[in-house]
């Protein structure tokens, strides 16, 4: 018998009341569910990242088949790394399984209702001793592009990770600033001030400063294996390095009120879930009508 979903994991005294998550989620901009995926379904994911952690290590070059990417990098202390994953669901039945499962239909309901479309699904690592997988703070905002395709962001798009590993400081777990969604989109780079890339550069409490955010309010976002954190798209974030002697992996799925997102796959309507067509829609990759076959990256 498949260890995902695992019968015996009371996962409905997980879900907080909903009233109560939805005025945490509007006054802080994000909220953490603990153990909302028990021990043997963690264990099942933890599989499936070392399957493809694995599968990514034995490619020459970063990989795209569609929507799917393998997001290859090179670290100074350990060589070739897998960095992330985009949109395994469609290479592993297991992850597919997971972002449908009717607790996020649950937990999502009472915030953003029950037809919903699903514009992020990714696996990020940071394996031990990594120096190059952090992410400088940042607003999940900027990436919604074209901002005519994703409206109405404060209301309607909410991020969720599930921790696979323990989320710690020393681990790289991420970084928030609470209640900082507030104001909106800050209209600046919070990667120091420019357009660099976030991947690749720590959180520098210079880059708050400029954006007028006091670097005191910055707490850890802690979690345990199974614990789900859900954040706004407005909430300012990063992540340092992963000093521990562990993994830190999140499996990461974000999802939307369907009427306002032309883009993304469908996930739920009316809470029930939708499988994958039996072809990919366009997500982020803008040129996935004219090149969804795979081929390695120039890089």
């Amino acid at each position: 018998m498949s260890a995902f979903p695992d019968p015996s994991h009371n996962w409905q005294a997980a879900l907080p009341d909903p009233a109560q998550l939805r005025a945490a989620f509007a006054r802080d901009g994000y909220a953490v569910i603990r153990g909302l995926f028990g021990p043997a379904e963690v264990a099942a994911m933890a599989a499936a990242f070392d399957r493809f952690w694995a599968e990514g290590l034995a490619l020459p070059r970063s990989f795209r088949h569609g929507n799917l990417l393998f997001r290859l990098g090179s670290d100074p202390q350990l060589g070739r790394i897998l960095r992330m994953v985009q949109w395994p669901s469609w290479r592993d039945a297991l992850l597919d399984a997971v972002r449908l499962d009717r607790r996020f239909a649950a937990l999502l309901g009472p915030l953003i209702g029950t037809d919903l479309k699903q514009i992020i699904n990714q696996m990020h690592w940071k394996p031990p001793g990594a120096t190059r997988a952090d992410f400088a703070w940042h607003q999940d905002s900027r990436f919604r592009r074209p901002a005519a395709a994703f409206r109405a962001l404060a209301s309607s798009y909410v991020q969720t990770g599930i921790a696979i590993d323990p989320h710690t400081r020393d681990s790289g777990a991420m970084r928030i600033l609470p209640g900082s969604h507030l104001r909106g989109d800050l209209g600046h780079d919070l990667a120091l001030g420019s357009d660099g890339p976030v991947l690749d550069q720590g959180p520098q409490d210079r880059a708050l400063e400029a954006a007028g955010l006091d670097p005191a309010a910055v707490t850890d976002l802690t979690l345990a294996p199974g614990d789900v954190a859900l954040w706004s798209p407005f909430l300012v974030h990063g992540s340092g390095a992963n000093v521990s002697p562990r993994d830190r992996r999140l499996y990461i799925n974000g999802y939307v009120t369907a009427a306002n997102c032309d883009r993304g796959e469908w996930a739920f309507r009316g809470g029930r879930p939708v499988p994958l067509g039996p072809a990919p829609v366009l997500v982020h990759y803008e040129e996935l009508a004219a090149r969804p076959e795979p081929h390695f990256l120039d890089e």
